[in-house]
């Protein structure tokens, strides 16, 4: 339907005069026709294309096209800000890596499930709960190894104590997971220890020197 000024010119080609408010009303109808943005870029592709065009002129800038060095490295950072914003918009939050941890013993050499206790002891008595937590986990491990429930490997983590000690001993199999994952996390920085972390590896400790472990049958044989 095609304006001219104040004419509305119908399709067979005969002119109408219309008010100015009219006109307006049918020219904003006719151009919100969808047939007419069929081809428009979507918000996405207007949103790249604006961050494209700002990231040419941040790099023509840093190259010296007409904008001090200074003024283009800030360019370029406030549209890799831009970017970063709209990837964490899309796509979410990062994925947290899987984690990877040395051995419990770390490189410590051998020592007994004694001496690991101890150490657990003074540094509960100093208030230094992270410490404590360490040598009482390493004291529980060892403890295990004593009694041969574990074969001494180095390099095992806790993780893998407590499901290798789990199996011998199923009835605390939940709390050896449990205190492996409260170990990982206090001793790789993402949990703060307090005292009730070393008093619960603590009583684990002393509930599972008591512990009789269950053993496998014999192939072919009775429980």
């Amino acid at each position: 339907m095609p304006i001219r000024g104040e004419t509305v010119v119908l399709a067979g080609g005969a002119p109408v005069t219309t008010p100015r408010d009219a006109a307006k009303d049918a020219a904003r109808d006719e151009l919100l026709n969808a047939d007419y943005h069929r081809h428009d870029p979507s918000l996405q592709e207007r949103v790249i294309d604006w961050i494209t065009d700002r990231l040419d002129e941040a790099l023509g800038a840093l190259t010296g096209d007409g904008t001090s060095g200074a003024t283009g490295l800030v360019l370029f950072l406030l549209v890799a800000a831009i970017i970063g914003a709209a990837l964490w918009w899309r796509l979410g939050a990062p994925k947290r890596a899987a984690r990877t941890h040395p051995g419990v013993f770390g490189d410590l050499g051998p020592r007994s499930a004694a001496e690991h206790r101890a150490d657990a002891e003074r540094h509960a008595a100093a208030g230094r709960w992270t410490e404590a937590v360490r040598e009482q986990m390493r004291a529980l491990v060892r403890g295990l190894e004593e009694r041969t429930l574990l074969d001494a490997r180095p390099g095992r983590t806790a993780d893998e104590a407590a499901a290798e000690a789990g199996r011998a001993l199923p009835g605390h199999a939940a709390e050896l997971a449990a205190a492996a994952r409260a170990f990982d996390d206090i001793a790789y920085g993402e949990r703060t220890a307090d005292q009730s972390a070393y008093q619960s590896l603590r009583d684990l400790d002393r509930a599972l020197e008591r512990a009789r472990p269950v053993l496998a049958p014999a192939a072919g044989g009775a429980a």
